[in-house]
């Protein structure tokens, strides 16, 4: 079987006990030890083809990993073949043009570098070490989305292999129904091997600014925050934090940091925070910040809501939670903007009238904290139910089919299992937020989260 596999590749297969076997299966949740029989290192687009056909010929579980920043570890197929696209990672930036070339291994940081060089940008994640094609699939929110739109939204054409192994491009004139299911519609249709994206003029500065206050605050300053928010300019994207500590309100700022100024002097009227920053910095280090330095150690999970308004009665939920040393914090980050320009029957990305996204996060390094840490987050996330209006595909869980329901609406979800039996009938590419097809049941990993 490996010998057949490696004398029809340009890149490596990597078996258990290979040296990199391990380095390669480990992902950003510290709970993910699923041990592939295979990995294909893959060095070109053929090797993607030729490992998705040779998985489908040996009916081997097929998993794709880019960044590993699936919190589930739909990238690592227990038993299966993990195709691993890192090495694919090439940026490429006409500036003249604004557009950029990335292929389907490449991180956020690699295509933010490229872009700033000539000043330019496309709405990318918060943290640099995610994967442009975990992100991007399942629609891309950033600090640029409420003035350039999701990271769907600039993405011209797609180049990917499909579950027959071919080749297939996709844009608003090729193949323009699978265009539209590509731009939010996660990984179901086939691996991604190509993005090409719509830059935009964004400068290379920003400003971050964080007020903290005590917790006895948080619910009036949560809701002055949220009102503040929701007339904000686009350039500014406020978020806003709680954890058993303190509150966090805030906002980031891309372009001239002065300008982004003035929208402090209405935050802080909002109270007397017991500490504030307020930073200048370049996008790029923007990008960076968020990112994890403990890098894979750290178990982790998470439950997250769409709202479409924010009233004051979810924020005292919020807020309200018992203080428990296993209860997570929670964040809130507005859209509005340029993701409510596009309409919303324009791609498989919904909740396009989404003002808040939540996420109840948790992180924490003892196994024998798992089952109570992931019950306390869902516990929590649960009191918010009747408040929500959706959820972020790229912030599921574990929640199977229901939470595929509530990323997309009914119709839309139809239109998206008609696309499923045309590209994978017999769906192959499984792992992940799954659509499946009409004549196939919902299909899971043969390991259960976090073992």
């Amino acid at each position: 079987m490996y010998t057949e596999l490696q004398a029809r590749l340009e890149g490596q297969v990597l078996r258990p006990g290979d040296v990199g076997y391990d380095q390669t299966r480990s992902v950003w949740n510290a709970m993910i030890d699923h041990h592939p029989r295979l990995i294909v290192r893959c060095a070109s687009v053929g090797d993607v083809a030729t490992a998705v056909r040779y998985a489908r010929d040996h009916d081997l579980e097929i998993g794709v990993r880019c960044g590993g920043h699936n919190i589930t570890g739909h990238a690592v197929p227990d038993g299966g073949l993990m195709i691993d696209l890192t090495a694919l990672n090439r940026v490429r930036v006409d500036p003249s043009r604004r557009r950029a070339w990335i292929q389907g291994g490449a991180l956020l940081g690699s295509l933010d570098r490229a872009t700033q060089a000539y000043g330019l940008a496309t709405t990318a994640g918060n943290v640099s070490h995610t994967g442009v094609g975990g992100l991007t699939l399942g629609g891309g929110m950033g600090w640029l989305a409420r003035q350039h739109g999701l990271a769907c939204d600039n993405v011209v054409s797609y180049e990917l292999i499909t579950a027959a192994g071919e080749l297939v491009r996709a844009s608003a004139t090729e193949n323009p129904d699978l265009y539209w299911g590509l731009r939010g519609g996660g990984g179901n249709f086939g691996i991604v091997t190509q993005f090409e994206f719509r830059l935009h003029p964004t400068g290379t500065r920003a400003l971050s600014v964080a007020l903290d206050f005590p917790l006895e605050d948080a619910v009036r300053v949560l809701r002055g925050w949220r009102d503040l928010s929701l007339a904000a300019p686009r350039p500014a994207t406020f978020e806003a934090s709680v954890n058993a500590e303190r509150a966090r309100v805030g906002y980031v700022w891309v372009g001239d940091p002065q300008q982004g100024r003035r929208l402090l002097a209405p935050l802080r009227a909002l109270g007397r925070p017991v500490s504030t920053e307020i930073t200048e910095l370049s996008y790029l280090e923007l990008q960076t910040r968020d990112d994890s330095p403990q890098g894979h150690a750290l178990r982790r999970y998470w439950k997250g809501h769409y709202f479409s308004h924010l009233d004051d009665a979810a924020i005292s939920t919020m807020v309200s939670h018992p203080a428990d040393d296993l209860q997570p914090g929670f964040s809130l980050q507005a859209y509005g903007g340029a993701i409510a320009d596009v309409p919303d029957d324009d791609s498989a990305f919904s909740h396009r009238g989404t003002a808040f996204e939540f996420v109840a996060a948790a992180r924490w390094s003892d196994p024998d904290q798992d089952r109570a840490r992931i019950d306390a987050a869902s516990t929590f996330a649960a009191r918010l139910d009747g408040f929500a209006s959706g959820a972020y595909v790229n912030a599921l869980t574990d929640e199977g089919a229901a939470g595929v329901r509530r990323a997309y609406p009914t119709a839309k979800l139809a239109r998206l299992v008609a696309l499923k039996d045309t590209f994978d009938p017999d769906n192959a590419f499984h792992l992940n937020h799954n659509i499946a097809p009409s004549q196939q049941p919902v299909l899971v990993s043969t390991k259960s989260f976090g073992h």
